[in-house]
């Protein structure tokens, strides 16, 4: 597993904007990756993790028709410790409204949109990694394409995740799929570490990577940081510009 952090993100030399792999994913549509009828569950870490990840692959099947859920794990109160502006119980209560926000500028139908939302504490999720994969099997079903983080992100609770989201997939019958987040933001020479012949291409016409940019600016807690206090923002400049990208990756 590649370590990686809000330090590392900074770096111009990426692999989202240097891997020549990236040309060279094969393309898969929609219908291949969710089949008619199928239920399509996104499981996300934190609020925010969700529209990062296939906020345009969420527009895609809701304008499909296919039933969705997600499954917030954490409400991300506790992603900003020391924090003037944003204390843990502010953000308890903001960041859900957020989401709420971000889900309406995506478009999602809010009024049949499944959303479960864990209450698992940020920064430890691999500590309750048992729990949490009972708690995800629980809401999941046999024919179910369910999506989270990739196993080896890079960050302990993406990691922690995609791991719980695995197990309870295979438990119950589903199909599992996995989305990197920070690595994408790994340093160029890493980019052997990623298993490309596992990606997969969702391309994203104009209008739907438009809606997924504004989406990600739903989120104010995260975009400003406070740098008196040596806290930089959570959703930097660098994935904001990674949101404007015409396709999504999946590892399939």
């Amino acid at each position: 597993m590649k370590s990686v952090s809000i330090i590392d993100s900074s770096q111009p030399a990426q692999i989202w904007n240097s891997a020549l792999q990236l040309d060279n994913i094969p393309v898969i549509n929609t219908q291949s990756l969710v089949p008619a009828g199928a239920r399509a569950v996104v499981i996300a870490p934190h609020p925010g993790d969700e529209v990062v990840t296939c906020g345009g692959l969420l527009q895609l099947l809701s304008t499909l028709g296919h039933p969705l859920q997600l499954i917030s794990v954490t409400d991300g109160s506790a992603t900003q410790p020391g924090s003037q502006q944003w204390s843990e119980k502010r953000l308890s209560v903001f960041r859900g409204q957020e989401s709420v926000e971000a889900l309406r500028r995506l478009g999602l139908p809010m009024h049949s949109l499944k959303w479960i939302r864990g209450g698992f504490t940020d920064f430890i999720l691999a500590e309750y990694e048992t729990q949490l994969t009972r708690f995800i099997a629980r809401y999941l079903r046999p024919g179910d394409v369910v999506f989270s983080t990739w196993r080896e992100d890079g960050t302990p609770d993406h990691d922690a995740v995609g791991r719980a989201s695995a197990a309870a997939a295979s438990m119950v019958g589903a199909t599992f799929h996995e989305l990197p987040i920070w690595a994408w933001h790994w340093p160029a020479r890493d980019q052997g570490l990623m298993p490309w012949h596992r990606a997969r291409k969702v391309r994203l016409d104009t209008w739907t990577v438009a809606r997924k940019s504004h989406a990600t600016h739903a989120y104010a807690s995260q975009l400003d940081g406070e740098p008196a206090l040596g806290i930089a923002p959570l959703l930097p400049r660098v994935i904001l510009d990674r949101m404007r990208l015409p396709y999504e990756i999946v590892f399939v």
